[in-house]
Order: C-alpha cells, then sequence, then structure tokens
C-alpha cells in the first residue's frame, strides 16, 4: 500500500476526482482511472477484492507523503483509504498494545501516544503520511523506527484472498524496507503497536536530538520535550508539511542512506560521516554525498530544486511535473556514482514512473 497525501480529505466516492496530485504532498501525479474513497475496512477488502474479480489494477493511498506519481496517473482504481480509530487492545503493568486504523494521520496517533503517556514513538513526530504505511517504509527518524514498536500488521493478502494477522518476523523489517513495500499483494488495514506506559522518553539515540535537547546519548526526557524539539528539527529542515513553503512539497527525504561493505568503505578513503552497523557494513549519509558530488541546498532543475533546507529533499516549486522531479533525480543519482561509485536509491514508491 503505497502511501499517499491524506492532506485533502474527500467524503464520497466517485468515478474521476482529476489529477492524483490532490493527495500527494508533491502534488505531483496524472489521474486516475477511477477513484473510490472508503473510511471501512470491510469497504477497503470489498473493493479490492471486486477489482481482483474485475482484472482491474488496485492502487491503495492513504497519506500521500511517500509517493511519485507519473504525469500519466494510474489507470486502474485508486481506493484512497481513509479510515480512522485508535484503541487499546492490550494493557499490562508497564505497557500499551494500541491498535491504529491505515488511514489514521500518523502525527495524530504521535501525539495521542505523546498525551496519555505511551512511550516509544515520540521522536518520530512530525512525519507525514498515514500509520498504515509506517510498516511499509519501516519508517524512522532521530533514532527510531516502527518495527521497534509494532508487534502485529493486520493486513488483506490479496493473493490468497484472505486476512491476516502478520508478525514482526513475517514483515520482513529492514532499513526502510518491508514485506510490504514493493509488493501489491497486501493491503494493510490495522496496525498493533506496543509502547511503554511512561511520561519518559525512550532513551535519546540521536546526537543532533541530545544535543538539541541538552542531554546526553541514552538520556530520557519528558515525552512532550522530545515532540517539541522532534517537531522543531524537522520544521528547520522542512519537513513538517506546510500549504505556503514550496520546501515541504516533498516526499521528504527521496534518497535512502546507502549501506556499504567495510571494506568497501575502506577502499572509498572518504573524511564523512558514517555509521558502523553490527553486521560490519557502513551507512554513509546520502546527503554528505550528494552535496560533495556537487549538489547543494537550493540547486535548482526545470521547475523543480533541491529543498533550500534539507540537501534530500526533492521539492515541486509548483509548477513542475513528475517528469521534471525524476529527470533532477537521475542527474544527482547519476553525479554520485560518477564522483564515489556509489548507487542512490529512492525512498518513495514510484508509480508508473522510474528513474
Amino acid at each position: 500500500m503505497p502511501d499517499v497525501s491524506a492532506d485533502q480529505q474527500t467524503d464520497t466516492p466517485r468515478a474521476s476526482d482529476g489529477p492524483l496530485a490532490a493527495y500527494t504532498t508533491l502534488r505531483l501525479g496524472g489521474p486516475p482511472g477511477t477513484l473510490t474513497v472508503v473510511s471501512d475496512p470491510d469497504e477497503a477488502v470489498t473493493t479490492v477484492r471486486k477489482a481482483a474479480a474485475e482484472s482491474r489494477p488496485v492502487l491503495v493511498l492513504a497519506g500521500g507523503s511517500n509517493v511519485v506519481i507519473g504525469d500519466d496517473g494510474f489507470p486502474g482504481l485508486v481506493l484512497l483509504l481513509r479510515t480512522t480509530g485508535i484503541r487499546v487492545v492490550e494493557k499490562t503493568g508497564d505497557s500499551v498494545v494500541v491498535r491504529v486504523a491505515a488511514g489514521e494521520p500518523w502525527d495524530d496517533f504521535v501525539a495521542h501516544a505523546v498525551t496519555e503517556g505511551y512511550s516509544g514513538i515520540e521522536c518520530l513526530s512530525g512525519i507525514p503520511g498515514s500509520a498504515g504505511a509506517t510498516p511499509i517504509q519501516n519508517v524512522g527518524a532521530y533514532g527510531q523506527e516502527v518495527s521497534h514498536t509494532i508487534v502485529a500488521v493486520h493486513a488483506y493478502d490479496r493473493e490468497h484472498d484472505s486476512l491476516r494477522v502478520m508478525s514482526p518476523l513475517e514483515c520482513d523489517f529492514a532499513y526502510r524496507k518491508s514485506v510490504f513495500k514493493g509488493n501489491d499483494r497486501f493491503v494493510v488495514l490495522e496496525v498493533d503497536f506496543r509502547l511503554a506506559l511512561s511520561g519518559e522518553s525512550a532513551p535519546i539515540r540521536y546526537a543532533e536530538l541530545a544535543r538539541t535537547l541538552g542531554v546526553e546519548p541514552g538520556d530520557r526526557v519528558p515525552l512532550a520535550r522530545a515532540r517539541e524539539a522532534v517537531l522543531k528539527l524537522r520544521a528547520g529542515k522542512g519537513m513538517v508539511l506546510d500549504p505556503d513553503d514550496r520546501d515541504t512539497w516533498s516526499v521528504g527525504s527521496f534518497f535512502t542512506n546507502p549501506v556499504v561493505s567495510a571494506e568497501a568503505w575502506a577502499a572509498l578513503e572518504l573524511d564523512a560521516p558514517h555509521w558502523p552497523g553490527d553486521d560490519g557494513t557502513v551507512k554513509i549519509p546520502a546527503a554528505w554525498l550528494i552535496e560533495h558530488a556537487g549538489f547543494p541546498k537550493g540547486f535548482a532543475g526545470h521547475r523543480v530544486a533541491i529543498s533550500s533546507k534539507h540537501t534530500l529533499a526533492l521539492t515541486n516549486r509548483g509548477d513542475g511535473t513528475a517528469a521534471d522531479l525524476l529527470d533532477l533525480a537521475r542527474t544527482i543519482r547519476d553525479g554520485v556514482r560518477d564522483r564515489f561509485g556509489i548507487e542512490l536509491h529512492p525512498e518513495p514508491v514510484l508509480i508508473n514512473c522510474s528513474i
């Protein structure tokens, strides 16, 4: 289930709704074949099942922040998932399991968790999109990933026409990946998160966040304080949606940070920031590679540009097209490959387009 924008909500199904740009944070994307809005998980399953019987391709969209839809749009059925709901399904002495509807706006859930004293996702504040999209991408920021707290994903299995409750192992989580990404077999319906019952944050793992908070890595702070600091950091990078700020007309980070072997890292002989992994690999910041390959903040393509606030964000300046954006992405990818011999890979889901 690719993640696409929930900024504009709609109430009733209709045969067409103009360009899909209206439902993406990039504000890019051509028309759907047909478009249907659903607000109930059973209705979502019924709609997808009916489309399968008619041999119609289906694109499920929810929050809009991590997808690039081509200028030709999507020729099949586009299902806008508008399910909502947050409920406690289990409570123990020190933790709670919260079941969240796939269409629930993610940051609304984070704000709810902070207010209720549920700890574990506070550093994921301000991320646009829907709760159901977070396991697809294994969304992460500032030292937290949703795979740290997800205990089950409730999904419709289109291949076997069945409902499934999938464990974290079955979700096959990895860095910005899961069994769901790039795989239209599953439609995520609900997600279960196990969170600590605590007014304090999880240990602060990310150095930049620790500096902002004035604490040491590993320290804890009140949940509201952690959320406030993360929102401030994200806003400073153009990563909190603002309709008046073109720097936020993006999918967030367009490229994932490349991960290389220790041997490959040594051969590069780079004086660059990096993060050694437990498995002997090394993660290199894509932003550093992009900047040092000659693409600074604000680098402009045709009607699109790198954000003036964040090197990893490719932005629509208002009159761009998906083709423009992808041309810029190719230019950056090829420039980094030519300079460092490292291939950058896109983080968003690409629909009816490629780089």
